[in-house]
């Protein structure tokens, strides 16, 4: 009952008209400041979430869910030993098998050193590779010839044309177990490719991959049968760090498992940092901005001195009368939050139906994205509110205290 009159005080406080008008106007500016602040939260956290999965769509493009890797030896060979093992785990959607090894790649007079990616038919419908081929076809093998998908550096770098079938491409890689002789190339595997598609992701693969069919990185690596990744798809993508501690179970210490954020582990542990850095300056203005609140509930305090008097004569002990104050320092608040978060919600959507920002056509996505998540909703109703009760106590509890003295004098 007391907390009802209590709350009930407040809001009448909050909405009726003040002899000094200067309170009413610290009060609204107090909602404003904290309804724009909460509302830039929601807005950037909401974009930098976005970012992150565009930037994780991208990776995926080229890295699976899963991938595994042998710990004591460069190649895996027991095939059935291993399939036996990843399908009695549930939730798995596909295997792939690939080969990286490095490799010199040669065109004419120009060479560079790469990294070979070997894969097989199912590592398109693993990533979404395809998808970034932008110039040629995406094609390992046809009528016995080998071909080459590059990235866009490398091709740049020694000048591949897709359309040019007569210029030979030549990859070398080093004979195992062969030391040199007499003609270095004797200790040289040779591999000639054709240009097929150019690729572009961004530069850590663009200067460095080169794709071809997984039985000519075998014959290239001197590797019959065997591969140095196995790569899962799965699911459920919030399944994701169940399956794999499931893999690891099954597997053994002798594999190292790594999901599709822990093979970028360094790029996505930079843009949670990013995140939290964000809402750490915004939670800050933040914090500024409920100062409003402490020069509105002092003021609001020192004109009710009257209610409070009344309020003391008719009973009201001291913590009824502060929790007048403290409820006006929650509608405050609350109102601001509430509508910060409405406002963030409604720019959200519009950005996501509308594309309100929008990038030039150069860029590799059209608008700038965004992801709604209900964690980032949570997280900041509870920071606003935390911060407004805290801005709420100091003038509630000192000047109560400084009224209810002298009343009882």
């Amino acid at each position: 009952m007391n907390l009802n009159l209590s709350f009930f005080i407040a809001k009448r406080y909050l909405i009726s008209k003040k002899s000094n008008n200067a309170i009413n106007v610290i009060s609204w500016i107090s909602i404003v400041a904290i309804a724009l602040t909460t509302a830039a939260l929601i807005i950037v956290l909401s974009a930098m979430n976005g970012m992150t999965t565009i930037v994780a769509d991208f990776y995926h493009a080229m890295e699976p869910d899963i991938k595994i890797t042998a710990i004591n030896s460069k190649y895996m060979n027991n095939k059935e030993e291993l399939i036996k093992k990843i399908k009695s785990i549930s939730g798995i959607n596909g295997i792939s098998y690939s080969i990286e090894e490095n490799a010199l790649m040669k065109l004419d007079e120009r060479q560079a050193i790469i990294t070979v990616k070997g894969v097989d038919e199912e590592f398109k419908n693993l990533t979404q590779f395809d998808t970034v081929v932008n110039e040629g076809t995406y094609r390992f093998k046809y009528n016995n010839q080998f071909y080459g998908v590059f990235g866009r550096g490398i091709a740049g770098r020694l000048g591949i044309n897709v359309n040019d079938f007569v210029s030979p491409i030549s990859i070398y890689a080093p004979i195992r177990g062969k030391t040199e002789g007499f003609n270095p190339e004797d200790a040289f595997n040779k591999l000639s490719i054709s240009p097929a598609g150019i690729f572009s992701l961004n530069d850590d693969f663009d200067f460095k991959y080169v794709l071809i069919d997984l039985e000519a990185a075998q014959q290239l690596f001197d590797c019959k049968d065997a591969f140095t990744n196995i790569e899962l798809s799965v699911e459920d993508k919030n399944q994701l760090e169940v399956i794999q501690e499931k893999l690891q179970a099954v597997l053994g210490s002798e594999y190292q498992i790594k999901n599709r954020y822990q093979l970028n582990d360094v790029l996505f542990k930079t843009l949670e940092t990013e995140k939290l850095w964000t809402f750490l300056i915004l939670a800050f203005i933040l914090v500024i901005a409920t100062f409003n609140i402490i020069g509105a509930l002092t003021m609001l305090i020192i004109e009710k001195k009257k209610d409070i008097k009344t309020l003391y004569n008719l009973g009201a002990d001291q913590k009824f009368i502060r929790n007048i104050f403290m409820q006006e320092g929650f509608l405050i608040t609350s109102v601001g939050a509430i509508s910060g978060l409405i406002i963030g919600l409604l720019v959200c959507l519009l950005q996501q139906q509308f594309h309100l920002v929008a990038f030039d056509e150069q860029s590799v996505i059209a608008y700038y994205p965004i992801e709604l998540q209900l964690n980032d909703f949570i997280l900041i109703l509870g920071a606003v509110m935390a911060i407004g009760f805290l801005a709420a106590l100091y003038p509630v509890r000192i000047f109560t205290k400084n009224d209810l003295v002298h009343l009882q004098d």
